[in-house]
């Protein structure tokens, strides 16, 4: 496996090239990225009728006038819905790669969705991008089956762990009574996860750290939001996902 090298060397649009009044995870912002030619980072989660759907967050609440957790929404119920006031709709994950394969690379989020194995997702989502030969991608998620799933479906794909270093809460691992337990345990977990891989990608404000310096992966920093700071964390990662400007 290569890590793609657009990926690794051309900065990448955190959910798109969003903003002046562009949603973020709109096909608005992926067409702006592709005629900007940034890699496109976005995520993925399924809707309560199985579909795949390009959204971050697990509810409708902050991005739409709707309320409720995805994951309760047939699709047709949410592509009713839009984004923050715009004409845009919640895309399908194939609307998104229709916008953008064959043009950029994409960085994938697989979501962290409880009751949901591995090998489920990851032959879901394989099965969409395979009908886009033309997609350089690679695949990341902060729940470690995931990636790791998608290794051993597709191992000439790159995948790689999300990380951060920072005060968790119950709600982080979705309400469980050993959050506190998971909390602990997720940084090591992380990043032995990550040896087995090709890439980490961890928050910028992690860089720099003896940990991360001593992965021998492709090392990514999220979510850069000036020039100031991507200055700053180049002289550590190999690449940054950024939005708010454009480097």
């Amino acid at each position: 496996m290569e890590f793609p090298e657009q990926l690794r060397k051309t900065p990448i649009a955190h959910r798109g090239l969003h903003g002046g009044g562009i949603p973020e995870n709109s096909l608005a912002a992926f067409e702006a990225a592709v005629r900007s030619g940034y890699p496109v980072e976005t995520d993925v989660r399924l809707t309560r009728d199985g579909q795949l759907v390009v959204f971050h967050d697990d509810t409708v609440d902050r991005m739409t006038d709707g309320s409720g957790k995805v994951s309760a929404f047939p699709l047709a119920a949410l592509q009713e819905l839009r984004l923050n006031g715009t004409k845009e709709r919640i895309p399908l994950f194939s609307e998104c790669l229709e916008a953008i394969a064959g043009k950029v690379p994409l960085l994938l989020e697989i979501k962290d969705m409880p009751g949901v194995p591995g090998r489920e997702i990851a032959r879901a989502v394989a099965a969409v991008i395979r009908r886009f030969p033309g997609l350089e991608y690679a695949v990341q998620s902060f729940q470690p089956a995931y990636p790791a799933a998608y290794k051993a479906l597709c191992p000439d794909v790159a995948c790689g762990m999300l990380g951060i270093k920072r005060t968790y809460t119950k709600e982080d691992f979705h309400g469980s009574p050993f959050w506190r337990v998971k909390a602990a345990l997720l940084p090591r977990v992380c990043m032995n996860t990550a040896k087995k891989l090709d890439f980490i990608s961890y928050f910028c404000g992690n860089y720099p750290s003896d940990k991360l310096a001593a992965y021998r992966g492709v090392k990514l920093a999220w979510t850069v939001t000036s020039p100031e700071e991507a200055a700053r964390v180049k002289q550590y990662a190999d690449n940054i996902i950024f939005e708010g400007f454009c480097p």
